[in-house]
């Protein structure tokens, strides 16, 4: 549906739409250095998504990616500085470590007024997303402002071994690690107690308390757990794919995220197709901007999906009858 519509924008813009989707196959999947440009994208949609899937999986609303990404680039970065001698394999796992502890310490305080008195978690933590873009600014236009940046806000460039090395062409090993953690947490909310608990929780607290289950701890847990994969999202984006901290460094993944996981349906076994597929649509958006055409097309298609989906949901729960008018009459 999606691309059907997509068909009628571009020929009402006067473009050929063949041409355009055939650009869009070609530079997010038709090559290896395409695919390689895709998993990459794909690797911080994957790593918001499952921030999302795993708050959403007990019925929460985790709204703040967006800045818990830029708080794991926060925590990269302040262990690069001090740690801008280590070799390789101490820096760059540090680094990630500090960017889940990071995205972590920002959602510490909505996952606490959750749990405590009740205060809704989708105004707090999509609050704090304008609170770590600003602390990024202060960060880059004050303290850690490079000297050499000729008056420019910029911070300096990351040290050479912080960086993740490649597999392929241009994607980078978080593309392994990415996987292996939306693999994990698929296996735990699908196969072990503490994801039964989590959905016992989400759907019924009363059957939770009955249940002996702590609603308390279980939202302090998933709530901090969620803001951490999306900091790891923040330090594999730095490290994976830029090569400093920048106001701009979030992208719009944390946003994107949320509609990655409700495509998944809030379940982390979903979320990894459901990422690479808008990796794809995203980068082949950027591609057919050498053609004239905005690369406002692949966020209108992003929106199209979900659309689709939410109907492809009604037809699938509902079913449309045509009735007669005394049928009508009587069912009235």
């Amino acid at each position: 549906m999606a691309l059907v519509v997509g068909v009628v924008l571009l020929m009402g813009s006067g473009h050929d739409p063949i041409r355009v989707y055939e650009r869009m196959f070609d530079a997010s999947l038709g090559g290896s250095r395409a695919w390689s440009v895709t998993l990459n994208r794909a690797v911080p949609l994957g790593l918001a998504g499952l921030a999302v899937a795993v708050a959403g999986s007990m019925g929460l609303w985790n709204i703040g990616a967006e800045g818990q990404i830029m708080a794991g680039a926060i925590g990269a970065t302040w262990v690069a500085r001090i740690g801008e001698g280590w070799p390789g394999p101490v820096l760059v796992p540090a680094m990630l470590a500090a960017a889940v502890v990071g995205g972590g310490l920002l959602a510490l305080g909505p996952a606490v007024a959750r749990a405590r008195i009740g205060v809704n978690e989708i105004i707090t933590t999509l609050m704090l997303n304008e609170v770590a873009l600003r602390l990024v600014q202060w960060l880059i236009h004050g303290r850690w402002k490079d000297p050499d940046s000729h008056g420019f806000p910029l911070a300096p460039m990351l040290p050479e071994q912080g960086r993740l090395p490649n597999l392929f062409e241009r994607a980078h090993v978080g593309v392994v690690l990415a996987g292996v953690v939306i693999a994990l947490f698929g296996l735990a909310a699908s196969r072990t107690a503490w994801g039964y608990e989590l959905r016992v929780a989400g759907s019924s607290g009363a059957t939770a308390r009955y249940a002996g289950i702590s609603l308390q701890r279980k939202i302090l847990t998933v709530l901090v757990l969620s803001g951490g994969v999306a900091g790891l999202a923040g330090g594999v984006e730095l490290t994976g794919a830029s090569d400093r901290i920048t106001e701009g460094l979030s992208n719009g993944f944390g946003f994107a995220g949320i509609i990655v996981a409700a495509l998944a349906l809030m379940r982390p076994s979903g979320v990894a197709a459901v990422a690479l597929l808008f990796g794809a649509v995203q980068i082949g958006g950027q591609s057919i901007q050498t053609m004239g055409v905005s690369s406002s097309v692949s966020t209108i298609l992003q929106a199209l999906i979900l659309f689709g989906a939410i109907a492809a949901g009604v037809f699938s729960r509902y079913r449309v009858e045509m009735v007669s008018g005394d049928a009508a009459e009587a069912v009235a």
